[in-house]
């Protein structure tokens, strides 16, 4: 049976195509550029299923790359007209510039979910205990930070920029330290808190996993643990947070 990842895979080579370059099969698009193409395939493909949209949004301050911008999954269904694409957006006070993991808060939209979905789960919040005032507070200050001419204004972006550029400057940090292991490679991190590293384990390697009747990830992961103490999540994709300090991370040697 085909899953809806594999079916997403199709989807994207035929709108992305071979040649690298987006086929704009529909004049809704227009608004969109061709770095928005996951969130089109995605978004066209969960209306076209009746497949709920989960959209994870917590990082939309940490962009890095030049030019670059945050793009909501609301506004890409908006874009392209999707009124049949059922859309959850989450935001979090845990994460981005705000990263206040100790006070928790948040919040999400319900985006054309059918009424009663939305009595429901209105209900279900209304019969659990009212959340923290600290982290209600935290999720307003999110939502309505301090205005230009507002007392704390000056302050609040001093603060924000120092957070950013200190994000961004570990990004770039890590993705030199990691770069610099051979056998290893890592695109630079545009946004978020985590780098995405590419691992080429030898053919021998795999050869040696098919042996042992495991996985090519397993074993790099569990020699890893053996010969250097570093404890990994056997997968077949890699991704490294950088939400600590510049040194704790890599240290003042980027190769460390």
């Amino acid at each position: 049976m085909t899953s809806n990842a594999e079916l997403v895979k199709v989807r994207y080579d035929f709108e992305y195509g071979p040649s690298g370059r987006w086929n704009h099969t529909s004049q809704r698009r227009a608004s969109l550029s061709e770095i928005d193409w996951p969130h089109v395939v995605i978004a066209e493909f969960c209306a076209e299923h009746g497949i709920v949209l989960l959209a994870d949004e917590v990082y939309q301050t940490n962009v890095y790359a030049d030019g670059a911008e945050f793009v909501s999954a609301k506004k890409v269904a908006l874009d392209l007209g999707l009124n049949n694409l059922q859309l959850v957006s989450f935001h979090s006070t845990s994460k981005g510039l705000v990263g206040e993991c100790g006070r928790r808060g948040g919040y999400m939209e319900l985006h054309h979910v059918d009424p009663y979905v939305k009595s429901q789960l209105y209900k279900l919040a209304s019969s659990e205990l009212c959340s923290g005032v600290v982290g209600q507070i935290m999720t307003s200050l999110m939502v309505r930070p301090p205005s230009p001419g507002d007392e704390s204004y000056d302050l609040f972006q001093e603060e924000t920029t120092q957070i950013f550029e200190g994000l961004k400057e570990r990004s770039q940090k890590l993705v030199e330290g990691l770069n610099s292991i051979p056998g290893i490679t890592c695109v630079p991190a545009e946004g978020a808190m985590y780098a995405f590293p590419k691992v080429e384990v030898p053919e021998k390697a795999i050869e040696k996993a098919k042996e042992l009747g495991t996985t090519p990830d397993n074993l790099y992961a569990l020699s890893l643990l053996e010969h250097t103490g570093i404890c990994v999540v056997p997968a077949r994709y890699v991704k490294t947070s950088y939400g600590q300090s510049v040194h704790g991370i890599i240290g003042d040697d980027a190769s460390a």
